[in-house]
């Protein structure tokens, strides 16, 4: 996917998040996010990218907290939640699009509710 190959390492995630290129960058809170090595570590970089500028980034970021709960089943809610919420709000249509998609996934793997959002 994108500049990732099977078998990624966190050193490739590190590469492309320091090379800034948001065409890769997007990339990374998907790959990180769907088969997580460490939760707590997906979850700080989909963090750090959830406000971006570029909004494929920031919204894939948005989109990552959802895959985390559905695979690993837990959530930094009082972290999470507002930035879903604020990503509600956002300018674009897909970073609007990808905090409903994560807002739901928190509700059905989670049972987190995030304001905002309309079940």
């Amino acid at each position: 996917m994108g500049p990732f190959q099977d078998g990624w390492t966190a050193q490739d995630v590190a590469a492309v998040i320091a090379r800034g290129v948001p065409d890769e960058l997007l990339y990374v809170p998907i790959v990180i996010s769907i088969d997580p090595p460490d939760f707590q570590w997906s979850q700080a970089i989909c963090i750090s990218l959830a406000s971006h500028p570029h909004v494929n980034v920031r919204g894939n970021a948005i989109l990552g907290f959802g895959h985390l709960a559905r695979t690993c089943r837990r959530i930094d809610a009082a972290t999470v939640v507002p930035l879903i919420a604020a990503a509600l709000q956002d300018e674009s249509a897909c970073g609007r699009g990808h905090a409903g998609d994560a807002a739901g996934d928190l509700l059905h793997y989670l049972d987190v509710r995030v304001p905002g959002h309309e079940s």
